[in-house]
């Protein structure tokens, strides 16, 4: 369909119509605007604001359920990590901490260390 000289698509039109309940005139002005062809008047913008939904955040009533995932335990990892806490504490570390199998955290002299093992997946074939 032609609009003050322009080509507005008639799929558009019918869109605009159904949603904002307008004339086929105000969805093609909304339409050329939209596309930078019209300037913008200020009843078309507030027009346009009014269609953006407007978001509510509120906390739900329902409680959530407790999830009860449990944690693997890597027994390979544990034990390398207490042999390194053994080798540590031959070595003179003090304040050896292990969380959980993943890391150690110890302290040699003035300095603080952490020493962290992370398990490698093998490679795709």
């Amino acid at each position: 369909m032609k609009y003050k000289g322009f080509e507005v698509d008639d799929k558009k039109i019918d869109e605009y119509t159904e949603k904002l309940d307008c004339t086929i005139a105000e969805a093609c002005e909304l339409i050329l605007e939209e596309s930078g062809k019209l300037e913008e008047s200020e009843e078309t913008t507030k027009a346009i604001e009014s269609i953006k939904p407007q978001r509510r955040y509120e906390k739900s009533d329902r409680t959530r359920k407790a999830t009860t995932k449990e944690r693997k335990v890597d027994e390979e990892k544990g034990y390398l990590l207490g042999c390194v806490k053994d080798v540590l504490e031959k070595l003179g570390a003090s304040a050896i901490a292990v969380k959980t199998e993943t890391e150690v955290s110890f302290q040699y002299g003035e300095n603080a260390y952490t020493f962290k093992l992370t398990k490698h997946r093998p490679p795709k074939k």
